[in-house]
Parts: C-alpha cells; structure tokens; sequence
C-alpha cells in the first residue's frame, strides 16, 4: 500500500548513507514519522550522535510541481543568515533509490508547535507574544533582498497571482474528484477581477500559518518557520492574506481558528491591528485589494485540500483520515471566500 510506504522508511538503505553523507551523524538507530502534516512525510531519524530530521517526497504518481522538498531545502539554506528562523538543512538527496524519492535531512529542534490558533494553553501575554513573533518574522522574509541570498532565480517576478490562479486551478482540475458549483464559481470570480500588477515581489513562504512554525520551549521567540514547500518570488500580501484567513477560520472542527473568538479578551490581536503591525514592519503604506488577496488565499487552501483528498481516495495520504475531513471542507472555504468579495 502507498500508505505503509508513506510511513515507513528503508532504513537498511538510509543508515549507510546519512552516515557517508551527514557530518557526525553516527550510526541510524529508528526513524519515526511525526503525525502531522498532508504533504510531504516527516520522519525524526535517531542516531548514536543525535536526532535529526528527515522530509520527503511522497511515494506514487504525484502532481507536477507538487512536493518540491528540493526547493524547501534550497530557501531555507538560503535564509541561514538572515533574520528568518529557519531550521539548518544538512543534506539533500535527490537519488530516488535510496528511500524511494527525493528526500532533505536538518537538525531537530526541541521546542513547541502550537496547533490551536486560541493557544488555549498559554497566558494573554504569552498569546500576544506569540503572534507579535509570527508578525515579525513575515516581515522579515519579505525584507530579504532574493538576490543577496542567491535567489533572483526562485521564481518568475511579477504577474504572481495571475500566474497563481492558472496554476492553483489547474491543480484542483488535475485533482478534481467531483463537482464543486462554489469553486467552479469563485474561480471565474478570481480570473476576471485580478488586480493589476503593482510591481511588489518578494520571497514569499506560501503556507505562513501557525502550525507551520516551533517556537522555543518556554517562551514566544520562533526557533524556524518549517514547511517552505509552497515558497517562491511572489507577492508579498498573499502571505498575510494567507495567514490571515485564520482570524476567519471556523474556532471549532478541523481548523481550529478564530471565528466567533473575542480577540481581546484572548489576548489576540484582531485582523486589522495584525495588518497594520505588519504594514508598519515592512514600510508598506496602503493596501488596496484587500478582499481579493482573502478571497484568493481561501481558493488555493481549498484546492491544496482537495489535492490532499484525492491521495488519500488513492491511498497516498500521509494521514488519511485528516485528509478526508479536509476535503469535505472544500465548499465551505470556496463558499467563505465568495462571501468575503460580496459575490454572496
């Protein structure tokens, strides 16, 4: 089964390699995929020497373009010396072979990762602290200069969500496992009100949200922003749009967002402050579009979930039965989204 393959790892193979490959890796002693996650399969690999981790490719026919742990180990080996927390990437293999396809290693971190986005768990002031250090770090990925950091080349500049919404709505075409009237109708929404270039670019991460993120053990600082699979040169509002689907996010069910949550009394910051904290960060004076930006986050979410259901129909999910609850919300996020614009 394409499941059992997903959760396991050859480590007959692996152990000889990571050792001829990872400094001071030692001998391989058990690897273990960590829960979480739809996309691309994580494993913590212990050793004699330490604990590391291991991300890869999951195995079977894939969508093109989809699962580029290549290009997750290129940024953040790229963002190493920049203000971005980002974990240290140690090898990247691209020889199939050896585990079954491509696959990068990087240190483990020993910290939290908070999966709630109330952190029911913490203070108000550790909660404002956590998301003033989400804030933060966004603004620092969009400071970055791609061409200092060797990245001039990650993507196509300009014309970012033109190109994003041809390429997102191919992809749930590609995975389409029934119709949907909410996305078939938000999708014609998007192509014909497309704001026109503005001439931002930036790095953008793609899938900026907090359960992308491990924060230190006891505190509010972000130790590295994980997950970079989705990044590119791009605009740099689709981040926070993204990000700030959260605040709309149903707080009950599978996404566990902020919807119907007293901000304040939470110690949570709301949208607008969010928005103008970061506006303030970056320099960035008027943000026009607004609800497109929304409105676009929410239809690559739905067409990334429904991805994430037909593997799991076809048995190549990393954890299939979250990834059938994320594609029964596919109509409700296309739906959330055609409210926000006033299409409904």
């Amino acid at each position: 089964m394409a499941t059992q393959a997903a959760a396991h790892l050859n480590t007959d193979r692996l152990g000889p390699y990571l050792a001829a490959r990872v400094p001071g890796f030692g001998r391989l002693i058990g690897a273990e995929k960590f829960a979480g996650g739809q996309s691309n399969p994580t494993f913590l690999i212990t050793s004699t020497e330490g604990r590391f981790v291991l991300r890869r490719k999951p195995p079977g026919t894939l969508l093109k373009s989809a699962h580029a742990v290549d290009r997750e180990y290129r940024i953040m080996a790229a963002l190493a010396q920049t203000d971005v927390p980002v974990p240290r990437v140690l090898h990247l293999c691209e020889d199939e072979t050896i585990i079954g396809s491509m696959f990068y290693v990087m240190d483990y971190l020993e910290g939290r990762i908070f999966w709630d986005g109330r952190l029911p768990d913490l203070s108000l002031e550790e909660r404002s602290g956590i998301y003033d250090s989400m804030n933060a770090a966004l603004a620092a990925l969009h400071k970055v200069d791609p061409a200092a950091v060797g990245l001039a080349d990650y993507g196509k500049p300009g014309s970012y969500f033109e190109r994003q919404i041809a390429r997102w709505s191919g992809q749930y075409r590609a995975s389409e496992t029934h119709p949907i009237p909410e996305m078939d109708e938000l999708i014609t929404w998007l192509e014909r009100h497309t704001p026109a270039d503005d001439g931002r670019v930036s790095l953008v991460h793609g899938d900026y949200r907090l359960d992308n993120m491990i924060f230190e053990p006891s505190g509010t600082r972000i130790l590295a922003v994980l997950d970079w699979e989705l990044s590119t040169l791009g605009h740099p509002l689709a981040d926070l749009a993204y990000q700030c689907m959260q605040w709309r996010l149903p707080s009950e069910g599978a996404f566990r967002g902020l919807g119907g949550i007293d901000r304040k009394a939470h110690g949570i910051p709301t949208e607008a402050e969010y928005v103008e904290l970061y506006c303030r960060r970056t320099g960035t004076e008027v943000i026009d579009h607004w609800p497109f930006y929304l409105a676009f986050s929410f239809f690559r979410l739905a067409a990334i979930l429904q991805g994430v259901y037909k593997r799991s129909l076809d048995g190549n999910a990393s954890n299939p039965e979250r990834a059938r609850l994320m594609g029964e919300a596919v109509p409700m996020m296309a739906g959330m989204a055609l409210e926000v614009v006033g299409a409904r």
